[in-house]
């Protein structure tokens, strides 16, 4: 599709994509509470139409659930007009969303792209990634059928996701790794140690998720919301979203907003604007569940922060005490 925002290239693979992305983890309808189709498939459209050129989904997100809705919202759009899919797969749950199990054996993953496409309704999906280290087999074993799947045409590129420095480079010793997606925030920060340098040095395009850190950097985020979150939505128990780390994440969030009142922006499109300003980000991956989302933050997809925004926010991160890993970028 053409889009009139920004674009970077996503490593070496020839697709260039908008520096934001549709995040449809929460579109799968599970672990983030009760979620309706039609908002969903509502979002997907408007960010569309407001120029975001990709998706990024999983197998895993509802139990096909997620892939099933952008499935039917891309039956609806003209082919030239269709944004690029990623998806994920190498994980398995139960019935009702829980006990997770990586798996990598050939035959499984095979089985789990046949189940994607027909899912998403599509022959053949931009880029596949399997989505944690497996456990049941080695490095080499499913990063070779990822390769063999993209030799066939079944997907047109390979990459992974949540994998470390070590482990992308055994997997690039075999085949060039196309893209990661890893964790990375103000407040995940880590990332920005080895694996982008690394990524930027090999050609691997890099799609991070959690930018806003599951919520906690929009703005609108505070500890009664922290505190009412349901039973089957996964921040309850995640220890970002509890005490005292809670507390230094919603002071960071705070000292944000003079940078927003100066961009005549959000919170949210701020911490997103700062995870791209480093250099080997390709695009960073951000959840919508209705319009109204989308709204808070796509024009952050266009921001660009100056030095006086980043060290303001270096500062905040250091005067809280939020988050770890490397403060500032060099730009």
């Amino acid at each position: 599709m053409k889009t009139t925002l920004p674009t970077r290239p996503l490593g070496r693979t020839g697709i260039d994509i908008t520096l934001l992305g549709i995040g449809a983890w929460a579109m799968g309808g599970n672990m983030w509470g009760p979620q309706d189709d039609a908002d969903s498939i509502a979002a997907i459209r408007h960010a569309i139409d407001n120029g975001i050129n990709w998706i990024d989904t999983a197998a895993v997100y509802g139990n096909g659930h997620s892939e099933t809705v952008i499935g039917r919202a891309l039956k609806e759009m003209p082919a030239d007009s269709r944004p690029f899919v990623f998806t994920k797969g190498g994980i398995v749950r139960d019935s009702q969303g829980l006990n997770p199990r990586r798996i990598g054996e050939r035959a499984h993953l095979r089985a789990e792209v046949e189940a994607s496409l027909q899912r998403l309704q599509l022959d053949v999906v931009d880029l596949y990634q399997v989505h944690w280290p497996a456990d049941d087999v080695p490095l080499e074993d499913y990063w070779g059928t990822m390769l063999e799947l993209k030799a066939e045409g079944k997907v047109r590129h390979v990459g992974l996701s949540n994998h470390d420095l070590p482990a992308l480079e055994r997997a690039d010793a075999l085949g060039h790794v196309e893209t990661l997606q890893p964790p990375f925030s103000m407040i995940r920060r880590d990332t920005a140690q080895d694996i982008l340098p690394w990524c930027r040095d090999h050609g691997t395009g890099v799609i991070c998720y959690s930018p806003m850190q599951a919520g906690l950097l929009t703005g609108s985020f505070t500890r009664e919301r922290a505190e009412a979150l349901p039973d089957n939505d996964w921040r309850k128990s995640n220890p970002e979203f509890t005490g005292d780390k809670l507390e230094r994440n919603l002071a960071l969030a705070e000292a944000l907003r003079p940078i927003a009142a100066k961009h005549d922006t959000s919170v949210a499109s701020i911490a997103l604007a700062w995870a791209l300003s480093w250099p080997g980000l390709s695009g960073a991956i951000v959840g919508a569940r209705s319009p109204g989302q989308v709204d808070s933050w796509i024009d952050a997809a266009s921001l660009q922060l100056d030095s006086e925004d980043l060290d303001a926010v270096a500062q905040a991160i250091e005067t809280t005490g939020a988050g770890i890993g490397p403060q500032r970028p060099t730009i």
